[in-house]
């Protein structure tokens, strides 16, 4: 056998197999000794058909099955020795006719190569790291909340300002059927919150969206609707009240403190701020750090210049699936995919060059803390550590969540690694702003 590769250009090759009869005689010879061992045909005692009768009979399917076998033992082989980092799979080169009566063959495979390039971190960019804080306002709209979560509501039969409303939400057009429960004062509209003063139960309110709210994104909350739907959206829905509602907030005492957060845990209205804050700002460093991973993302992508074998991977794409794709067809997915792969390459390179890997120990570490935070929301504060490596132990029995949970540490990596090599600027903003800043508005 001989293996031999063409360059055609940097990013296409074309690899000849050639297969003599040496490379598989034997394995012919041997299936077809099994067959004549277990052939029944009318005249022969089972065992005793003429070999000649079985090869006329079975010989080139044989063939040809024995021969595809080692084609393709072969290229994954040499694929794999000569650590060529292709891209799809091999293509075989079609030929119009084969000659299976002949002792040597000769197959030719297309191969799509990786194209080398290198991905610079440092370079100018214009990727900002966001600070997100919890404001004055946010904390007292949360205390607010909380008042009135806790407090005791009292029916009421028609609609005044300070009043809660309950009821539904509905647009049949838009298939919305959305349920809510609001105060008067969530309307930038004022004239939509004075068109609900004096409803009472049963009595439908018909609301104009646009402008309905001080955030086009609040309308994903009230209406149930997609973010790639909200902005601009102008139609009627109708609001059926089904409760009227005065609150009497709750009292902010050690009482409501403790049954919040513990016995003992904060003592003041301060001090819950204070609670608030800091449970809040740890999330809101959570999505600050995916929004810098996604912009930093982008900005590699868009930076990081290589060609692709385009006109390769397409031929790929229409063989690739169950059902062979048109060219046309081929062409719509390449285009969707085609970000997706350059994001895949650059990741790789990144790794490579910084020796970005996943231990054993990474991943065991990470899906404990993970298993711990889950516990501790249930109640469960002081797992033992046996407890902990038990569950961990079931979970990384299951590969979809092994492979899922790789994906998590490899992505803290790159974070981490961003963060120490990329150059941003840093801005701090309360939520409100980091929300328009993450939807670019």
């Amino acid at each position: 056998m001989n293996i031999t590769k063409k360059q055609v250009d940097a990013l296409n090759a074309i690899v000849t197999v050639a297969i003599t009869k040496e490379d598989y005689s034997d394995k012919v010879e041997k299936v077809l000794a099994d067959y004549r061992k277990n052939a029944s045909i009318s005249g022969f005692r089972k065992g005793a058909v003429p070999m000649s009768l079985i090869q006329k009979q079975y010989g080139k399917a044989v063939l040809l099955e024995e021969v595809n076998k080692v084609l393709q033992a072969s290229l994954n082989n040499y694929l794999s020795t000569e650590k060529l980092d292709i891209l799809g799979n091999p293509i075989p080169v079609v030929t119009e006719s084969i000659d299976w009566d002949a002792e040597n063959f000769s197959f030719d495979f297309e191969l799509g190569l990786a194209p080398q390039f290198s991905v610079d971190l440092s370079a100018k960019n214009n990727v900002t790291k966001f600070n997100v804080i919890a404001d004055e306002k946010m904390l007292n709209d949360q205390v607010d909340r909380i008042a009135k979560q806790y407090g005791k509501l009292i029916s009421q039969s028609e609609v005044k300002a300070d009043y809660e409303v309950r009821g539904t939400f509905t647009n049949e057009e838009k298939g919305i059927n959305a349920p809510a429960n609001f105060a008067l004062d969530i309307f930038a509209n004022k004239k939509v919150a004075k068109s609900f003063i004096g409803k009472k139960v049963g009595d439908v309110v018909a609301v104009e969206t646009k402008g309905l709210f001080d955030d086009d994104h609040k309308l994903m909350d009230y209406l149930k609707v997609s973010h790639d739907n909200v902005h601009g959206l102008d139609i009627l829905v109708n609001f059926t009240i089904e409760e009227i509602n005065a609150v009497e907030k709750a009292e902010m005492n050690q009482e409501l403190f403790d049954k919040l957060f513990g016995e003992g845990v904060v003592k003041s209205v301060e001090e819950v701020k204070a609670k608030i804050k800091e449970d809040a700002e740890v999330q809101f460093a959570q999505q600050a750090d995916q929004k810098f991973l996604n912009d930093v993302t982008d900005f590699l992508i868009e930076s990081t210049k290589f060609e692709l074998p385009a006109a390769f991977l397409k031929k790929w794409i229409q063989t690739a699936g169950e059902n062979p794709l048109s060219a046309e067809q081929a062409e719509e997915e390449y285009a969707k995919a085609e970000k997706g792969l350059r994001f895949q390459l650059i990741e790789g390179k990144v790794m490579a060059d910084n020796n970005l890997q996943i231990t054993f120990e990474d991943l065991k570490a990470h899906t404990a803390e993970l298993i711990k935070k889950q516990m501790a929301q249930f109640g469960q504060l002081n797992p033992s550590e046996e407890e902990i490596n038990g569950i961990v132990a079931r979970v990384m029995s299951n590969q979809d969540e092994v492979k899922r949970l790789s994906e998590q540490v490899m992505s803290e990596k790159m974070l981490g690694l961003y963060k120490e090599k990329v150059k941003s600027k840093t801005k701090e903003v309360n939520y409100d702003q980091f929300i328009k800043e993450m939807y670019g508005e």
